[in-house]
């Protein structure tokens, strides 16, 4: 896919850079990127892949633009409250890059929809809040074969993965899934949600610019993704922290069945 001189210009530090140039700018424009959240996470995801000339942005948010949203999801202004945030994110690319094409989903992401919603993107990537979403998400993304960039954050934590369970390591064992990490989800109630127990907001743009960051590694092909490692961020001790996880046989989505 060629760039015209003014990406060429406007991608020039890319293009300069080594192990991305010509070719992987290239990958990047053909590139369909479908970002699930546009909220605290997915703001700097989509301002970052925008910026980074990935050619088409899906953004799945049902929500609206609150006041409270402001002090983190930073890709929303004032004047966009009471606008739908997929709506707001479209227009604050429109600002950023307007190269970047983006499709809008104004519809909340399910076991039901997931798959049809993934179907149309090359990499997805997760900033959602619960983990019922996370596996509707996970599961359509084993079943689509597509490479899954997940993330969550705490108060003054956050902690990062990439899955590609539909792919296997050197050795012909399976990559774990997203259930192999997380076989079962918190009983209701035992994690506060952000509301109630609040969040650092500089926090979500670390985390949700290390996700742009895998995801442009993976649509380059540099590098070494977090595949069966889990990124872990500590901003109270400013502390990073990575371990290793592995296939589950029992998994229900590539186990053995025993």
């Amino acid at each position: 896919m060629e760039l015209s001189r003014d990406e060429i210009e406007r991608y020039a530090r890319h293009i300069v850079l080594a192990d991305v140039g010509g070719p992987g700018q290239q990958k990047l424009k053909a590139a369909r990127v479908l970002v699930i959240g546009a909220g605290g996470l997915g703001t700097p995801v989509i301002q970052y892949l925008a910026a980074a000339g990935v050619g088409t942005l899906g953004i799945v948010d049902q929500d609206t633009v609150s006041l409270s949203n402001l002090q983190r999801q930073v890709i929303h202004a004032t004047d966009a409250i009471g606008i739908g945030k997929a709506e707001s994110a479209r227009a604050a690319v429109a600002r950023i890059n307007p190269h970047v094409a983006v499709e809008v989903h104004s519809v909340r992401l399910t076991a039901d929809n997931a798959a049809e919603l993934i179907a149309g993107y090359d990499v997805i990537v997760d900033g959602t809040d619960n983990f019922a979403t996370r596996y509707a998400v996970s599961d359509a993304c084993f079943h689509a074969r597509r490479p899954l960039i997940t993330a969550a954050v705490g108060q003054f934590d956050g902690s990062l993965t990439t899955l590609k369970p539909y792919l296997a390591d050197d050795s012909g064992t399976p990559n774990p899934t997203y259930r192999c990490l997380f076989p079962e989800a918190p009983p209701d109630g035992l994690l506060p949600t952000c509301a109630e127990a609040g969040v650092l907001g500089a926090l979500v743009g670390v985390v949700g610019s290390l996700q742009a960051l895998e995801a442009i590694k993976e649509i380059v092909g540099v590098g070494t993704g977090l595949v069966g490692r889990l990124l872990l961020f500590d901003a109270r001790d400013m502390r990073f922290e990575t371990i290793r996880y592995g296939w589950d046989p029992g998994n229900p989505l590539n186990g053995t069945g025993e």
